[in-house]
């Protein structure tokens, strides 16, 4: 939810899956999803990869490639909303409660936000690039009568300030996981706990993983807690 990377084919397809399951992609992100495709050439779609199947981020292309001419305009994380099963193990999985300040990163619809504050009482921010996920976000703050609790920013992730949280939650792309992870060993305090739908975080391994089935598809939620002096990511 940030300036526009190229993403490998074999990071980005399961999320293209889904979106072609889901039907949300519209117009020019469904045309561009398919040039990238194409570009790289076929291959088939699979579950998330193993933890210890580490994928590394690709160079940026060169402005004459056609692959990145195409989808300039595109988000390098597509939005697919996190089904509720999913939002609801993440929230239960990090216990989250009434003292929680929880960061929604690329938050979308605001679901995962709004959901920890109407059931489990929690403030919460949510950031996206896309104005009008913000708009749609606090739209649905208002009819879940949290608006007191949570507030929705148009802002790049890897510019946000995520010292206050204690709480951050993702449903990103592999690649951005790996890039993000420096960042939130800068930001976060230890003891933050840290919840990623589908996608893990490379050599820092998950203290707990769960599986989720949803309508015959199976999700993952990765769980962290920030360990106390680690300097892994830096």
């Amino acid at each position: 939810m940030h300036e526009l990377r190229f993403t490998p084919y074999h990071a980005a397809m399961p999320k293209l899956t889904e979106l072609l399951q889901l039907n949300r992609i519209r117009g020019l992100q469904l045309f561009t999803a398919f040039l990238t495709v194409a570009s790289i050439g076929c291959g088939s779609a699979g579950q998330p990869p193993p933890q210890s199947a580490v994928p590394t981020p690709a160079a940026s292309p060169s402005p004459k490639n056609p692959s990145a001419a195409a989808i300039e305009n595109v988000f390098d994380v597509p939005y697919v909303p996190t089904p509720t099963a999913v939002v609801d193990r993440m929230l239960s999985m990090a216990k989250v409660g009434k003292r929680d300040l929880l960061y929604d990163l690329g938050s979308g619809d605001g679901r995962i936000v709004i959901t920890a504050a109407q059931k489990y009482g929690a403030r919460g921010v949510g950031y996206d690039i896309n104005p009008q996920r913000i708009k749609e976000s606090n739209e649905n703050a208002r009819k879940a009568g949290v608006t007191n609790r949570v507030r929705f920013e148009q802002q790049d992730l890897f510019e946000a300030d995520l010292s206050s949280a204690t709480v951050v939650t993702l449903y990103l792309l592999p690649d951005v996981n790996l890039k993000l992870r420096p960042k939130l060993f800068r930001d976060l305090r230890p003891g933050t706990r840290v919840v990623s739908h589908n996608y893990h975080m490379g050599d820092w391994q998950a203290d707990e993983v769960a599986e989720v089935e949803v309508k015959g598809t199976k999700h993952y939620v990765y769980f962290w807690i920030v360990p106390e002096g680690s300097k892994m990511g830096k």
